[in-house]
């Protein structure tokens, strides 16, 4: 059986104004010269909705009037909506600022429908917003609960399974909830239709006929009787996403908070298109004016692709400690720049000892944005056949990214001394605490003439009085053989 999840934001024409709250908290938006809605310090000083802008101005002068922006608003459910698409791909916009999520298949993925509505609420909470959060076996009924969960007697039912508890509930809510009905409400007033059960008890002709189709279409829907049709939400090909502060931002600590709502949206972003993000870009803009300046960038890069919030915040978090800000910051806008196609689990069922690769990488990214990406060195292969070229100390990011291995013996020992050491010759064998023989050689190298560091060797496996093995060079110069120790095998 289908199971939807309705999430109302009510408040949501505040909430897109934040960023020009005023300082005594007293704030109205205003419509078409009426009050829509204001902050709680605004009503206790008798600002209501529907008030003139000169009733506003004389009863609570201090409260800060702006206008609605339906951009604004409409920015908002696109990142609500956006943020959702990392629980399903099905989600749809809905009348009055409410978003729809079919989470049918999604269910044994995030642990049932329980966890998974808590997750949903956890995000919406992480972007900043006030969310009314319902689920229900249709879409219309889901959005019915959803949007008027704030009545006391449905607090309790704002979470129903099966579709007769449904429709138990729902010939009790105002047939105003179906906003086909707004255009006919004074006319099914005056027949005495108060509930959406005496909606349906009428005519369906006669109702048509004096009213619209689309009311009976959604009374239809809303019941489990016609199927539901949407228009789903499209991911972007690309993400570049904005947000504007609340207020003047001096310390790069105090960002993690703001960025956090645009990483939501990428996660969201990231699932929907089954990418993997390997680079991403802060911008962190200043105030505008005269002496405006440049925005501040902070560049993450990944030692391996990654799409989950934890670790993508706490890699943030590392290296917002270590950001010095020229300039207060104003706003935010996050850019994915390098992405990949997202692996899926590994499906073996021992996991390897001593962890996994990804755990191996995620400890090196965490590393490099605490201490700086100089202060983080990893072994890597260079395409060199000198030895101690070729086993070198790069910045952990570099060496993860180092493709150009040359193919090396596998004979060639892990443990290399620093400086080869000097071997004494006793009886033309080198000698090293015994005479040493040789097992296994030569593997000649004449390399490095192209960077003045020319080497011309022949390399031996050697064995010792007790049997312990040693790699040994013998160095050719002229008619002088100098040999060397230059390795220890286990």
């Amino acid at each position: 059986m289908p199971l939807w999840i309705g999430v109302h934001l009510p408040l949501l024409p505040l909430e897109t104004y934040r960023p020009r709250w005023s300082a005594s908290g007293m704030v109205a938006i205003m419509d078409h010269d009426q009050v829509l809605s204001m902050t709680t310090d605004a009503a206790a000083s008798g600002v209501r909705e529907g008030m003139r802008r000169g009733g506003v101005i004389a009863i609570a002068p201090e409260t800060a009037l702006y206008e609605r922006d339906l951009s604004k608003e409409q920015s908002a459910l696109d990142a609500v909506a956006l943020t959702l698409l990392q629980y399903t791909p099905e989600v749809t916009h809905a009348e009055e600022a409410t978003v729809l999520i079919n989470i049918s298949a999604s269910l044994s993925a995030f642990g049932g429908r329980l966890r998974l509505c808590r997750r949903v609420c956890a995000s919406i909470d992480a972007l900043g917003f006030s969310a009314q959060i319902s689920m229900a076996p249709t879409a219309q009924g889901a959005w019915f609960l959803a949007r008027y969960l704030s009545r006391s007697h449905l607090r309790k039912q704002r979470r129903c399974v099966r579709l007769d508890t449904l429709l138990r509930y729902m010939p009790a809510l105002p047939f105003s909830v179906l906003p086909a009905t707004h255009p006919y409400q004074d006319w099914l007033e005056g027949i005495g239709c108060r509930t959406l059960g005496d909606l349906r008890k009428l005519p369906r002709a006669g109702l048509q006929r004096r009213s619209d189709k689309q009311i009976l279409e959604a009374l239809d829907c809303a019941y489990g009787v016609a199927p539901e049709l949407f228009e789903w939400v499209q991911a972007p090909k690309e993400f570049s996403t904005y947000l504007e502060l609340p207020d003047r931002i001096e310390h790069a600590e105090a960002v993690l908070f703001g960025a956090r709502r645009l990483i939501q949206q990428m996660i969201g972003w990231l699932t929907a298109q089954q990418l993997a993000i390997s680079g991403f870009v802060l911008s962190m803009e200043h105030e505008r004016g005269r002496q405006a300046i440049a925005p501040s960038s902070l560049e993450i890069t990944l030692a391996e692709p990654a799409w989950h919030e934890a670790h993508l915040l706490r890699l943030l978090k590392e290296r917002l400690g270590r950001f010095q800000l020229s300039a207060p910051i104003i706003a935010l806008r996050l850019n994915a720049t390098h992405v990949t196609p997202m692996l899926p689990p590994t499906a073996s069922l021992f996991p390897e000892p001593g962890g996994t690769t990804a755990d191996y990488h995620r400890l090196l990214e965490l590393l490099t944005a605490r201490l700086g990406a100089e202060n983080v060195l990893s072994p890597a292969m260079l395409a060199d056949h000198r030895p101690e070229v070729a086993n070198a100390w790069q910045a952990a990011g570099n060496a993860l990214a180092t493709k150009t291995n040359p193919r090396m013996s596998s004979e060639r020992p892990f443990w290399l001394l620093q400086q080869p050491l000097a071997l004494l010759v006793r009886d033309h064998r080198p000698f090293y605490g015994s005479p040493l023989r040789l097992l296994s050689g030569p593997e000649r190298i004449e390399a490095g003439w192209w960077d003045e560091g020319l080497v011309v060797r022949d390399y031996f496996i050697a064995e010792g009085s007790e049997a312990a093995r040693y790699w040994v060079y013998r160095e050719r110069n002229g008619e002088e053989i100098n040999w060397f120790l230059h390795g220890l095998y286990a």
